[in-house]
């Protein structure tokens, strides 16, 4: 009998995890239960409307608008990775997750952060495109181009993602199954194998300068040609080189501050990985974030204040409507 109990615990050991996300805070959990759900709502819904409108106002239908709709729902998905499981694990406390839902929300994770690393490239070579050759914009970044690098944006991370997951899942995992971090992240799960990983934290590294890395040199890159080519707009074209820099400036924000934190978290070295560490830079990556990207293209977008302020003219409009004519 007791040796049947044994065989068990050591099969639980190996088909489940424990996030303990903020269990070393336990007052604090309804608290952090009612901040995540307001954070997550916030997200959902200032991300749903910048899409919305992209997709509803005649005068947004340009691929700059278009990649900023794909962008927003980028961002409601990945989100939707993470906190409405952190959500449950704070409202139940039970904290455990099987290897495949562990290896499942690691692989969305990742692909869906190796699109945003894609799309936001993308979207920086739209501006490259509109301010340093204005003449030829519309006919290279046409419909179908645009339709092409948005879906090229979602699937280039896939099979390098899926191998990466795989290669991480085929290890032995012994002793501790208790992961120090709110989601099934690299860094926690390879503290938890058996054995050498170096091969593993060499790839890990390897794929990060790929996805990572390269994308954001090339987001400097078409920056640096942005600059210079603004820098060389005569002085009476000021109110151009403003508005220009104003656009532009928007996406350098979004862009320094996801790959900011996702270089720190898989490029540093191993011997300063620390659990602290860890959570508050994914916490800012996966959450913070999402929330703030429509606020910073919304409240320094006139074209997007424009078009929320006549889709809730709009909305108001129908609703006096409805009123008006209801029976008395």
């Amino acid at each position: 009998m007791k040796s049947g109990i044994k065989m068990q615990r050591n099969i639980t050991e190996l088909i489940e995890f424990v996030l303990l996300g903020f269990a070393d805070v336990p007052h604090l959990q309804w608290l952090l239960f009612g901040l995540f759900l307001v954070i997550y709502i916030i997200i959902v819904m200032s991300n749903g409307i910048i899409f919305l409108i992209t997709k509803l106002d005649p005068a947004l239908q340009t691929p700059m608008y278009y990649f900023l709709g794909n962008f927003s729902f980028l961002e409601i998905c990945y989100v939707s990775v993470t906190l409405p499981r952190m959500l449950m694990n704070l409202c139940t406390q039970r904290r455990t997750i099987s290897l495949v839902a562990c290896a499942t929300q690691m692989c969305c994770i990742l692909v869906l952060g190796a699109t945003e690393c894609v799309l936001l490239t993308v979207m920086a070579y739209d501006r490259c495109m509109a301010i340093c050759n204005p003449l030829h914009y519309l006919l290279v970044m046409n419909h179908k181009i645009c339709i092409q690098l948005v879906v090229g944006a979602w699937i280039s991370g896939i099979p390098i993602q899926i191998g990466q997951t795989f290669q991480i899942f085929s290890l032995s995992f012994c002793g501790s199954n208790l992961i120090n971090h709110f989601f099934c992240d690299i860094p926690p799960i390879l503290q938890l194998a058996c054995g050498d990983t170096f091969v593993n934290e060499m790839l890990v590294y390897i794929v990060a300068v790929l996805i990572v890395t390269i994308p954001f040199l090339l987001i400097l890159i078409s920056y640096s040609k942005i600059i210079s080519t603004v820098l060389q707009l005569p002085s009476a074209t000021t109110r151009g080189r403003a508005k220009a820099f104003s656009t532009c400036s928007s996406h350098l924000l979004v862009v320094f501050s996801f790959f900011g934190s996702a270089s720190i978290t898989y490029l540093r070295p191993k011997s300063i990985h620390s659990a602290g560490t860890d959570k508050l830079l994914s916490l800012f990556y996966t959450i913070m974030t999402p929330m703030f990207n429509p606020l910073i293209y919304s409240l320094r977008n006139k074209d997007v204040i424009t078009a929320l302020r006549k889709l809730l003219l709009r909305k108001m409009a129908k609703i006096l409507h409805s009123v008006n004519f209801l029976p008395k």
